[in-house]
């Protein structure tokens, strides 16, 4: 059997997920990750490679004979590192980047979306030198609440819903005049609200076959409830009843198979993980927006799901044969539990120590995110999200306490985490 060294991109709970999958394949031989945390670092060897110099991965891949480069986070994608690195005939799980502008530009996803006719909120594109059509079109068009968008990556925070006018030019002006949001808005895009429940259903496509993998419920917001600011994800727990078996035939049928094809016949074909976001409306599934990697903290759901080789299946993925790859998911539930720390999405201490990870019932995971070890070897907080806590059961209540009971044998100081994770999906058993 042959062996593949790979080298994973990234540094978070994603990438601790990835490089646990990864780690349990036979076909693994060494397996690196840049830059890596203290989790990674037991899976594998942590590296200080410069990403943002595609030079310099491409001599790393070629000094450590690397066999498959698997990215993590979407930055790279949307700048080229995959087409940049096919250039030197090394193989990359991730779309191209013409091919990650459907995340990398929302203008450009709505244009596919409209084009192709996948379901979504209908919408208007603006540019940012034409502030004053966009005023005139929101003071002409009077139903509220509207949603305005960034068209490029703004770590989450590009999105923005206005309850009326007053609202929405109180954030057009945050927009324009915020460095890193005008930086992201070579144009503003400005959608319907649609009403419903939302929900993430991620797939995997080799350019033409596309196949599901998991839907997962996301809890953006800092406090119980959905209250306060928006973050990088609270926690989440898959699958969601809210998704039916039907809904996900739909969902396949009429949104992710349409979009590999379209995205192939606009002549990038897509290869590697879509994430769709969607809103459970009352005409059906629509398109929120794509997303072109595994989720954060989706994937910590979603990974531990999978019952058969990661490695394998995105080998056969890069390698075009996706359609002669069977996909083996475990029946049960899985709930992630982010812990944070205090202050968080705001200002936050970093430092402080963490303990009890040894006191971890069996079967819980947990997986690093903003975690780090000082010369003494002292495991400390290092980030805004510091550990995601995943628990299993053959119900969403088993999987929920599992998680918690993770999670309450861990300790850092200011330790924060919502309450209520989960909950959304209970509803639906004990209505």
């Amino acid at each position: 059997m042959e062996k593949r060294n790979v080298l994973l991109i990234g540094g978070g709970g994603r990438e601790h997920a990835i490089a646990r999958s990864l780690s349990r394949s036979p076909l693994l031989g060494k397996l690196f990750i840049t830059p890596g945390n203290p989790g990674t670092a037991d899976l594998g060897e942590n590296s200080d490679l410069d990403t943002d110099e595609f030079d310099d991965v491409v001599d790393f891949c070629e000094t450590h004979h690397i066999d498959l480069v698997v990215v993590g986070p979407e930055q790279p994608l949307v700048e080229g590192i995959t087409d940049y690195l096919h250039d030197y005939g090394i193989n990359v799980f991730g779309p191209s980047k013409g091919a990650a502008m459907l995340e990398g530009s929302k203008s450009y996803a709505k244009s596919i979306m409209h084009k192709y006719a996948i379901p979504t909120a209908g919408s208007e594109v603006f540019d940012r030198h034409e502030i004053s059509k966009l005023e005139t079109y929101l003071q002409e068009q009077g139903q509220f609440p509207i949603v305005i968008k960034v068209d490029g990556l703004a770590a989450g925070k590009g999105v923005f819903i206005c309850e009326n006018i007053a609202r929405a030019r109180e954030y057009i002006d945050l927009i324009m005049n915020d460095v890193n949001l005008s930086a992201a808005a070579p144009t503003i895009v400005v959608e319907e609200f649609m009403q419903g429940e939302e929900v993430s259903v991620f797939a995997i496509s080799d350019g033409t076959t596309a196949r599901y993998l998991m839907h997962a419920q996301d809890h953006k917001r800092i406090g119980d409830g959905d209250t306060g600011l928006n973050t990088g994800g609270m926690g989440a727990y898959a699958p969601a009843p809210v998704l039916t078996d039907a809904m996900k035939q739909d969902v396949m049928e009429r949104i992710i198979q349409p979009t590999i094809d379209a995205m192939a016949a606009e002549g990038t074909p897509y290869t590697g993980i879509l994430y769709a976001g969607l809103m459970i409306t009352g005409e059906g599934p629509k398109v929120v927006e794509y997303n072109c990697r595994f989720g954060d903290p989706e994937a910590q759901v979603i990974l531990p799901a999978l019952n058969s080789d990661l490695l394998e299946l995105m080998i056969t993925t890069v390698n075009g044969k996706l359609e002669y790859q069977s996909l083996d998911l475990a029946p049960d539930y899985f709930c992630t539990v982010v812990m944070a720390s205090a202050g968080y999405p705001g200002t936050y201490t970093s430092g402080l120590p963490v303990r009890g990870l040894e006191h971890v019932p069996e079967g819980v995971q947990v997986f690093h995110s903003g975690t780090q070890r000082n010369k003494e070897g002292e495991l400390l907080t290092r980030g805004g999200r510091v550990l995601s806590v995943v628990g299993r059961g053959s119900t969403l209540q088993q999987a929920i306490d599992a998680a918690y009971e993770g999670v309450e044998r861990i300790e850092f100081e200011g330790a924060y985490y919502r309450k209520d994770i989960g909950a959304k999906g209970l509803r639906y058993f004990n209505s």
